[in-house]
């Protein structure tokens, strides 16, 4: 017999050897693989949906800028904006596409007889209509459907009172009726009905946030608060209680609002529009001092949801579990197997 068949010849004979003393020792069958349950796979995490619903409040609108501006810079996506009045304009040009540095240099080359139009015998001292073809020749003449991000502009019916929430339709129209200040604007006429400035039933349009998707809500407050004093005139008395029932009200929808920021921006007048630029720097400044609350809260709630996609640990794998770290308080500092064994 040649030797490499000789060799071959011995090497399988030893290793039968070696197999039959194993299903000896072990009982005459092979030990029988454990099933191994399936990872669960987690459920997608829904990513949160961020809102800013930007106040009323005339030239201080300029602040909106500013807090746009500083949310930006800290790597936070706004995916939705509501506004009222002055949050209107601001909101309208945010969502059509605009960045913050852009709109800084539209508002800084911003003329008031761009927007301005004289009409005193019809019910109001400003037309509002070059506002309306202002805002919609900065957007490009697109609808609100069409804009970039979803955007609401919260007007007043006057017939009822009721709020209405434009978010389809003519953008400048809408922002025009949304600014539309009784007594100083005339009231816009859209269909049968008649509207006026938003901030009459919501000063901060937080609920229009919600509704456009928002899990998130950014407040802009700039509105006016009460003085603090006796106005000392009748027409002083109407203004201050004006603004106080503005202020109650807006209490109200402030607290569904997740984080609110205030701008310091009482001392500036609703028609100061030279005072732009103080006005983005208190946004700006407002915006950074609240950076830490809004980062730690958006945290938390991406950290609940990722808790709750996690997949249930299933029964028949407590070991594996445990060593994953996902048991480890349930059986202590030791991963327990089910038959009081200690991993």
């Amino acid at each position: 017999m040649p030797t490499r068949v000789r060799l071959l010849s011995s090497l399988a004979t030893f290793s039968l050897t070696l197999l039959l003393a194993a299903c000896a020792s072990g009982g005459g069958t092979l030990p029988t693989p454990e099933p191994v349950a399936p990872k669960p796979i987690p459920a997608p995490v829904k990513p949160i949906r961020v809102g800013i619903a930007l106040g009323g409040g005339a030239a201080k609108g300029f602040a909106h800028i500013g807090v746009i501006k500083m949310i930006e810079a800290n790597g936070i996506r706004i995916d939705v904006v509501s506004g009222t009045s002055a949050g209107s304009v601001v909101g309208a040009l945010y969502a059509s596409g605009m960045d913050a540095f852009q709109m800084q240099k539209t508002a800084f080359g911003l003329d008031e007889t761009q927007i301005r139009d004289v009409s005193l015998f019809s019910g109001g001292v400003v037309k509002g209509q070059k506002l309306q073809d202002y805002v919609n020749q900065l957007v490009g003449g697109r609808p609100i459907e069409r804009m970039k991000k979803p955007f609401a502009a919260v007007s007043t019916q006057l017939e009822t009172g009721e709020r209405t929430v434009f978010v389809r339709g003519n953008t400048g129209q809408a922002v025009r009726a949304s600014s539309s200040i009784p007594g100083v604007f005339e009231p816009v006429v859209i269909g049968q009905k008649h509207y006026v400035d938003g901030g009459v039933v919501s000063p901060v349009p937080v609920d229009a946030a919600r509704q456009l998707g928002a899990d998130f809500v950014i407040a802009v407050d700039i509105s006016t608060k009460a003085s603090g004093k006796n106005p000392g005139s009748l027409l002083g008395t109407v203004n201050q209680s004006i603004t106080i029932m503005g202020q109650k009200l807006g209490q109200q929808e402030l607290a569904r609002a997740n984080v609110i920021i205030r701008p310091g921006v009482s001392d500036i007048g609703p028609a100061d529009f030279e005072q732009r630029n103080n006005a983005i720097l208190e946004g700006e400044r407002a915006a950074l001092a609240v950076m830490p609350q809004i980062r730690a809260q958006l945290a938390r709630l991406r950290a609940e949801r990722e808790a709750a996609a996690r997949p249930p640990v299933p029964v028949t794998a407590p070991v594996e579990a445990c060593k994953e770290g996902r048991l480890g308080r349930l059986f202590g500092d030791k991963c327990d197997d089910g038959k009081g064994a200690k991993q």
